[in-house]
């Protein structure tokens, strides 16, 4: 690897032959720490009837004109129905429904194929005099429906057996697994609670129970978990609420499509799904409609009033919701649009957050007792004599031995309870900053206030700041007049024009913290002019909110505000010896049809492990591995993300290749756990030799960080949370595999929930102990805030650098392009980074 960076080309030609990988089993257990008593929401399962053999059956449901019907719309009120109309006719067979178009019972139904009629009731919109021609312009009102019986063919057909003992073979258990969890859903199903979230959305506060192997025997893992959906009803209710309007004619239809886009609703009329791509330019009453055959000069609202004879109260003026394609819009009134039941995967508003954390936080003691008394025996379950405990599996933990930091004039720091401060103490590495400006988007801050405190806390910390040269208020009239992207650009004149150099950094004061004005304004800053900002709301400023502030503009400076001691003395095991990268890399998906961005973080300046570099790029949407670790471009150079990586590594660590890399990927599966070997890890080794090193592979260690779990542990004697640094690597861990879970956050309200890392390759040959110190090690180098992560950080830094890529970007005009499943056009590429950001910790 050289400095300038100049490499020996890759050539498709040349043979790169690479090991096949398995994930390894687990080399043995760790013993460091303090051991400590703890309960796991893991029941056991005890299987009397292993010989048991579940039979699975096909279901198809069409309408009396013989078209299919949605399974997700009527699938499971059909299947009820069946089950209460022909019970005789199913040997009272009682169905496990997957929710799609399968049923499994226990043991055989009398045939192999039936073919039921059933009849079920549906509430249809009220249809509309003929004779009444009048436009409907009156006031809004809520949608009146009658109820009409509608007769449906339910066919049913056997497919394959499934034996419950093959939940002993550890090739076929992931078959029996699926069934059984399938039979608990029908339990989950009917028990729930709703919680108001307020603007549209609502919180569920439900039961998630999986049956899982683990080293202790098999086990019902049972979780009370809080999920967020959107309101299901009327388009228009939803429309007022999240907007907090009381009439239709406040509607912001610009927020209103915005929020609409890749939602699913139900026609009322038909009662099939649509996804929502946009909305009409027109309203109803003028927006012109185009059927199968041919497009005619009718209105929307003319078609469904007179031809399909259907009553619209209030929706004429306004738009409609387009359910189509770009080349082919199918436009809908609104008020024949209902919000589907669908999870809720946007950013919460603060107001939002708040509430859901307000009335879905529990104590550890409330969860164990809800665990306890809402556990259903479920008579399927019975049949194939499976029977499950009734209390929390009891375990032993290990609480590791927190980590010291090393802050300046080289004084020792000793967190507590995951927490530590700056009071009296000094950033290990400060800043210099000498040219720098205030830009104020505020109305309501007195930023020569914050100057001047920013000033006295960064002296008290070590970093010395001049005065700022200007303090730049943006011109009122442009504030209420144009649009953000404006806005950033006539503010960007001004500094130009009056500062005499590039500033070292910009401090950008903005009236709230989810404001529009931030993606134009670091989009400008970190790709258009390479330079530093920081981006502030204060609502109240004290010492600590200066402190966390300072700790961002410091780590993006380039300086250090704490290292691990052991990382300090050059004593972590296995890293410290030789140049060893660091990678934390997450995929982060927007919605159907959007680029997903994939941001790696890889660390720098070895022999240190909390200094990071990101690079992000664009990919195609929800694709789960990362398709640029290495990407061949046509000169014969690789324009992927682990080249740049490596380089910096190599220009940082004093022109040291890395002999050792270690990987943390996060939000993956364990389905994917292969792909990640096979696929990715490929990509680095291709990165690595194409820089010129061929005959030179460094060794892995590859760990998948998991948050999306269902895990809980609790303290057996107390009812606290479990201390952070708490490790678990026995009885509820794979019978196999190498994993295991640590907390390393200490969580003051509700209760903690660990991290699930499984280790998948581990050449470099770590003991168990080792490990799992520097796992609990790399979530104290946060160098953004004063308290460790929940996560390592690698990881952690990757995910903010795929958020903020996020915020700066709009993949508008590719969304549309793609949603008509198009797979010819292609993802739209990220800008780079400018030069003089692209090695800092802008994320921070």
């Amino acid at each position: 690897m050289e400095e300038n960076g100049s490499t020996e080309h890759f050539s498709p030609s040349v043979q790169v032959n690479l090991p096949k990988r398995s994930i390894i089993t687990r080399p043995g257990f760790g013993n460091s720490g303090q051991r400590i008593s703890l309960l796991a929401n893991y029941f056991k399962v005890s299987i009397e009837n292993p010989d048991t053999t579940f039979y699975k059956y096909s279901v198809v449901i069409t309408s009396e004109d013989n078209t299919a019907v949605d399974m997700n719309v009527l699938g499971r009120e059909a299947i009820n129905e069946l089950l209460q109309t022909y019970t005789s006719d199913l040997a009272e067979k009682r169905f496990a429904y997957d929710g799609e178009a399968s049923v499994y019972t226990v043991g055989p139904l009398p045939q192999n194929n039936f073919e039921f009629v059933v009849v079920l009731e549906e509430s249809i919109p009220k249809r509309r005099n003929p004779s009444e021609d009048g436009i409907g312009n009156g006031p809004y009102k809520r949608y009146k429906s009658s109820l009409e019986s509608k007769t449906f063919k339910v066919e049913i057909s056997y497919v394959a057996k499934v034996a419950l003992n093959s939940i002993f073979e550890p090739e076929k258990i992931q078959d029996a697994l699926r069934v059984l969890d399938i039979v608990l859903r029908q339990e989950e199903d009917k028990r729930g609670m709703f919680l108001e979230i307020g603007e549209g959305l609502m919180g569920v506060r439900a039961f998630d129970s999986n049956f899982c192997p683990t080293l202790g025997g098999l086990c019902l893992n049972m979780d009370v978990s809080a999920h967020v959906i959107f309101e299901p009803g009327p388009i228009v209710d939803f429309l007022l609420a999240n907007q907090k309007v009381n009439e239709p004619r406040d509607i912001d239809w610009g927020k209103a499509k915005k929020m609409l886009k890749n939602m699913r609703i139900m026609a009322r009329h038909s009662r099939v799904e649509f996804e929502v791509i946009g909305l009409s330019e027109k309203p109803c009453n003028q927006q012109l409609w185009g059927d199968d055959e041919e497009t005619v000069e009718i209105t929307v609202y003319d078609y469904f009033v007179k031809r399909r004879n259907i009553e619209l109260v209030y929706s004429s003026n306004m738009p409609c919701l387009d359910v189509g394609k770009p080349t082919k819009p199918n436009y809908l009134p609104i008020e024949l649009c209902l919000v589907s039941v669908q999870r809720y995967t946007k950013a919460l508003s603060r107001n939002q957050r708040a509430s859901l954390v307000e009335k879905s936080k529990q104590n550890p003691a409330d969860i164990i007792q809800a665990m306890k008394c809402n556990y259903v025996e479920d008579h399927i379950l019975f049949d194939c004599g499976i029977s499950i405990e009734k209390n929390l599996t009891q375990i032993n933990g290990r609480i590791l031995d927190t980590p010291k930091l090393k802050v300046g004039n080289n004084e020792d720091c000793i967190p507590k309870n995951g927490r530590w401060n700056f009071n009296n103490k000094k950033l290990l590495k400060p800043s210099q900053i000498n040219l720098w400006a205030v830009v104020n988007f505020s109305e309501r801050s007195d930023c020569s206030q914050i100057a001047r405190e920013l000033i006295k806390c960064g002296r008290e910390k070590g970093i010395n700041i001049e005065r700022p040269h200007t303090i730049f208020e943006e011109d009122p009239k442009c504030r209420r007049a144009t649009s953000p992207v404006k806005r950033v650009e006539m503010m960007f004149k001004q500094i130009i024009d009056e500062l005499p150099n590039r500033p070292d950094f910009l401090l950008c004061v903005l009236p709230e913290k989810e404001c529009d004005i931030y993606g134009p304004w670091k989009k400008k800053c970190i790709w258009g002019l390479g330079i530093v900002t920081q981006c502030i709301s204060p609502t109240k400023i004290d010492d600590q909110y200066l402190t966390n502030v300072l700790l961002k503009i410091n780590s993006k400076l380039g300086g250090i505000n704490s290292l691990l001691e052991i990382e300090h003395s050059r004593q972590i095991p296995l890293v410290s010896d030789k140049p060893t990268m660091i990678l934390g890399m997450d995929i982060l998906h927007s919605g159907s049809n959007i680029p997903s961005i994939a941001a790696v973080v890889g660390s720098r300046s070895w022999p240190m492990i909390s200094r990071y570099r990101a690079a992000v790029r664009s990919q195609s949407s929800k694709v789960e591995m990362i398709e640029s670790l290495f990407k061949p471009l046509a000169n014969g150079e690789d324009g992927g993300i682990m080249r740049e990586l490596l380089l910096d590594f190599y220009e940082t660590g004093n022109e040291r290749k890395p002999t050792q890399i270690i990987v943390f990927r996060c939000g993956v599966s364990e389905s994917q756990f292969s792909q990640v070997l096979h696929i990715e890890l490929d990509q680095i080794i291709k990165a690595y030799k194409h820089l010129g090193r061929s005959h030179e592979i460094p060794k892995f260690t590859v760990i998948v960080a998991g948050k999306n779990h269902h895990t809980k542990l609790f303290q057996d004697s107390d009812a606290e949370n479990i201390p952070c640094g708490t490790v678990v690597d026995t009885n509820i861990v794979h019978p196999t595999n190498y994993d295991f879970y640590m907390c390393s956050q200490a969580d003051t309200m509700g209760n903690s929930e660990p991290v699930h890392y499984h280790v998948l390759l581990d050449e470099i040959g770590f003991s168990p102990n080792d490990l799992q110190n520097l796992v609990h090690s790399l979530c104290y180098v946060n160098q953004r805030s004063t308290t460790c992560t929940t996560i390592v950080a690698p990881v952690f830094y990757a995910r903010l650098a795929a958020e903020q890529m996020s915020e700066l970007t709009s993949f508008e005009e590719y969304s549309s392009e793609t949603s008509s499943g198009d797979k010819s056009v292609n993802v739209p590429e990220l800008p780079r980074l400018h030069k003089d950001v692209a090695g800092s910790m802008f994320f921070c």
